[in-house]
């Protein structure tokens, strides 16, 4: 996965860490977590605030999803 993956990073996130609040994630924790993914093949020096929120939103729409 690389950064333009947002979807998919988000998804990834959704199974690793299952009853997380994505809104409660620093990002310098979710940029770890993002490098942790096993599919995870970006640099990720090259991630930003926007980059980090667009995935911790994409996140939170699916947590949304699962708390209805």
């Amino acid at each position: 996965m690389f950064w333009k993956d947002i979807e998919d990073i988000a998804e990834a996130l959704q199974l690793e860490k299952q009853g997380v609040d994505p809104l409660s994630v620093r990002y310098t924790d979710l940029r770890d977590w993002i490098a942790a993914l096993p599919d995870w093949e970006d640099d990720i020096h090259l991630s930003n605030e926007a980059k980090l929120e667009a995935i911790q939103m994409a996140w939170y729409e699916l947590w949304q999803d699962e708390q209805q």
